[in-house]
């Protein structure tokens, strides 16, 4: 999951994860720019490598390349860690700064290997915002060009096989309906096509306005001329409409964009001071009733 920053992906992450676990997938959902925002959204302080169970069939982690430099040298090169891997990451830093994929590949390849081992029904990675987003997936492509023969090469060619896999993986893009996130949204599904054959599912509007602004005893036209509100009620319903209007607008740019009649939409929540986790529960629920509208 991409999208600029502020559209929301990290509580879209963490309520898609939700919803997945609740209907017995087992789930593990990825923060990979550790900020900690994926875990406010689910309720902790804090997440760290090691998977985390939070919930009944949900795990969820956040990443850090030494720890998965660790794991990959316990794994493929069979070599115990004892102690601090600190000047082992000093020679690492100086190669991932020579080749920028190596440190993009330890992030993806982390989570290519749980899908590989099965260990997971359905992994989300909820990647850093679209600007960095193009270079971590197509790290491993990246890094095959560099290197063609021998065990770095073996090991980028099967993460390049997972991500190139339709039925494996694909890349959903979280937007709010404003031109900048539109615009970039669609510049990324141009990028991505140019980079890496990875499946382009689509995206997803988050925050979309109410379609009403008033009470269902009256539309927002009939309330901004009625004689019984005030000035101050009436340029508030008339902003209301307006950006409910502009929302439609941008939603259209984007449909047109992706030739689909429409794009899947999650309403904003009802108030603004939410917490974050008052806020996932707002999106379960319109996620449950999006994916209850395909079914």
């Amino acid at each position: 999951m991409t999208g600029k920053g502020g559209v929301g992906k990290s509580a879209v992450a963490a309520a898609l994860a939700r919803v997945a676990a609740s209907r017995g997938q087992r789930v593990l959902v990825c923060e990979m720019d550790d900020k900690g925002s994926l875990a406010a959204y689910l309720g902790l302080d804090r997440l760290s490598f090691e998977p985390r169970v939070v919930a009944p069939n949900l795990a969820a982690m956040a990443m850090n390349t030494e720890d998965s430099l660790r794991e990959y040298i316990r794994l493929y090169l069979r070599v115990p860690i004892i102690g601090s891997l600190a000047p082992l990451a000093r020679i690492f830093d100086f190669v991932a700064n020579a080749a920028p994929a190596v440190k993009e590949i330890l992030a993806i390849g982390k989570l290519c290997y749980e899908v590989r081992e099965n260990h997971y029904d359905l992994v989300i990675a909820d990647s850093e915002a679209s600007g960095h987003f193009v270079a971590q997936v197509s790290a491993p492509d990246a890094l095959a060009e560099l290197v063609r023969i021998g065990i770095v090469a073996d090991q980028t060619q099967w993460m390049s096989d997972l991500l190139h896999d339709h039925s494996v993986s694909t890349v959903l893009a979280v937007v709010t309906p404003e031109e900048m996130p539109v615009v970039e949204t669609i510049e990324l599904r141009e990028r991505l096509a140019r980079a890496i054959p990875v499946n382009f599912a689509g995206a997803v509007i988050n925050r979309m306005p109410a379609t009403t602004v008033v009470g269902n005893s009256r539309d927002a036209e009939h309330a901004a001329i009625s004689p019984e509100i005030s000035d101050e009620t009436r340029a508030v319903i008339e902003w209301l409409s307006a950006r409910r209007v502009s929302a439609e607008m941008h939603a259209r740019m984007l449909a047109n964009a992706f030739e689909t009649a429409a794009v899947d939409t999650l309403s904003e929540a009802p108030a603004t001071n939410l917490s974050p986790t008052a806020i996932v529960e707002h999106l379960v629920g319109e996620i449950a009733r999006m994916v209850g509208e395909h079914v």
